[in-house]
């Protein structure tokens, strides 16, 4: 017998997914809480601000791995962590976090400290505690190199310019200072501000000095503005901390730690990470598309295999979600008894989680179930078992009404039938409704899957490496974020394009040929001739 063989396209999906298992998922079975292993300091970083934290592709300059991920950390902060771990007496680990989830990582118990270059404001202090300072930082605008306001000196030479800061931060507040200056909305870190300044969506963006530093060397399109008059600023404001939870212990051990280092050492270490960041005194080239994609390819691969493999898994629980909740809706609900009663129950419950997670949007979903099940119930799910569950119970809300509709399209003569030959609904359903149901919705399925690989980019919200994570952190490196976001374009397009023709082809060997010919023992339509001879 003939063996079939596997379509191109089914194998480049399958290897996809081989890599998002293999490589994009290295250490997150392993993922811990804070509090589960004393020998070990989590420290949260977004490994996306140079030259306080930066993700790079090996160990050079002393870079410390990226807790579940290939790659490292290097920077200013990774330096200070280094020593406060080995002082002690822990092994370090760096994880790789959000900035908007850093507060909710460290007091969920993910991470044991935060050292981001953040600074101890009287809203964050709400929330956690902070050690002494470990750096002081001065504030700077950041302008296009060739743009109108190159030439600025002092606060007044913006007067109309459009400004704007990294949201949650007083970066955003100090734009007030400026006469005339028209602030745009806060971002939410600074890829999106980089990315906005080189389109012309804004003329600058406020940042501390080392990070307008790190820009202009890295890219020449930027230039960093240093301002004769400046902001005016609290103390507390250009301070930046160790992040620690409310009464922990480790305040006391790190304000020690942190005594020790001289001004002069901070300035060195300053210094030399600036100096080492990795798109740091390189000579600029005129083809940075192909140069990102040499570099990087590795962390745009796992990230396009990580992308692909969480809403494969996602979309095929989703849909065994879908058509047991659709089935389940469809259950004849009696006149009267307990049977109507648990029915009708059972009915409202799954109206509710139906109506939930469609309303709400995955992003936010994401967020009240990773942190928020640690804060209120003290479950502490791992990130790649939060993201399948996020993405499955949101495609099956979404599939559960979908098939309702595919049940309610099958016509009722048949059910009739069913019924009349002494089957059951759970019978009906298996046999007769749900075979022609899944045939049926198998567009719709498609076009789940299709929303899911694009909607996973939401999980950078709890530091899933996918795609659009990898991407950030790649931009982050070299600079130039337009060639970035391009070539991880053209990975979501080659995605999305590759599952549809798929999904085009199981459409077709579903439906079978347009024409049958019978063949072997099969029944001959008579002529009148052959009737004849019958008789």
């Amino acid at each position: 017998m003939k063996k079939k063989r596997i379509p191109v396209l089914i194998r480049l999906l399958l290897a996809m997914t081989i890599i998002g298992l293999t490589r994009g998922m290295t250490g997150y079975a392993a993922e811990t809480t804070a509090d589960s292993d004393s020998d070990v300091f989590r420290v949260g970083m977004e490994a996306d601000y140079a030259p306080f934290n930066w993700t790079q592709m090996d160990d050079s300059n002393g870079a410390i791995p990226l807790s579940g991920s290939s790659e490292y950390a290097g920077g200013y902060d990774v330096e200070i962590a280094k020593k406060i771990a080995a002082e002690l007496g822990k092994e370090l680990e760096v994880v790789k976090t959000e900035w908007d989830g850093l507060v909710p990582a460290l007091t969920s118990g993910k991470v044991d400290a935060i050292i981001a270059g953040m600074s101890p404001t009287e809203e964050r202090k709400e929330s956690i505690d902070f050690t002494d300072t470990y750096y002081t930082s001065q504030l700077v605008i950041v302008v296009e190199s060739d743009g109108t306001y190159a030439d600025a000196s002092c606060l007044a030479d913006f007067n109309g310019a459009k400004l704007t800061a990294q949201l949650n931060t007083f970066h955003y507040t100090v734009i007030d200072q400026i006469d005339g200056v028209v602030k745009e909305k806060a971002m939410d870190n600074f890829s999106a501000m980089r990315v906005a300044l080189e389109s012309g969506m804004i003329d600058g963006y406020v940042s501390e000095r080392p990070e307008g530093m790190s820009a202009s060397s890295a890219n020449s399109n930027y230039k960093m503005v240093e301002l004769t008059d400046g902001f005016v600023t609290n103390e507390e404001d250009t301070a930046i901390a160790v992040g620690v939870q409310k009464g922990s212990e480790l305040k006391d051990e790190i304000n020690e730690i942190l005594a020790n280092i001289s001004e002069d050492e901070k300035t060195d270490l300053m210094d030399e990470a600036i100096a080492n960041q990795p798109a740091s005194g390189e000579e600029e080239t005129t083809n940075w598309l192909v140069r990102i994609v040499k570099e990087n390819w590795p962390m745009f691969l796992r990230g396009a295999g990580m992308t692909l493999y969480i809403s494969m898994i996602g979309t095929m629980i989703g849909t065994i979600i879908g058509l047991l909740v659709g089935a389940i809706r469809t259950i004849p609900v009696p006149k009267r008894g307990a049977r109507r009663i648990v029915l009708k129950v059972i009915g409202w419950i799954l109206n509710v989680y139906i109506e939930v997670f469609r309303g709400t949007p995955m992003i936010v979903q994401a967020m009240v179930i990773y942190y928020g099940s640690a804060l209120a119930f003290d479950i502490n799910l791992n990130r790649i078992v939060a993201a399948f569950f996020i993405v499955s119970i949101n495609t099956g809300a979404y599939m559960s009404e979908i098939v309702r509709g595919g049940i309610i399209s099958i016509d009722k003569g048949q059910f009739e039938a069913a019924q009349a030959i002494g089957m059951n609904h759970v019978q009906t359903m298996k046999n007769v409704v749900l075979p022609q149901v899944i045939r049926n919705i198998l567009p719709a399925t498609g076009n789940e899957f299709v929303i899911n690989i694009k909607d996973t980019s939401v999980l950078n919200v709890i530091s899933v490496t996918e795609l659009y994570f990898q991407t950030k952190s790649i931009a982050g490196i070299n600079f130039h974020y337009f060639e970035s976001f391009f070539v991880a374009c053209v990975l979501y397009f080659v995605m999305t394009f590759t599952v549809t023709r798929i999904l085009r082809y199981l459409e077709r060997r579903i439906d079978g040929a347009d024409n049958y010919n019978m063949t072997g023992n099969q029944m001959q339509v008579l002529k009148p001739e052959d009737i004849s001879k019958i008789n």
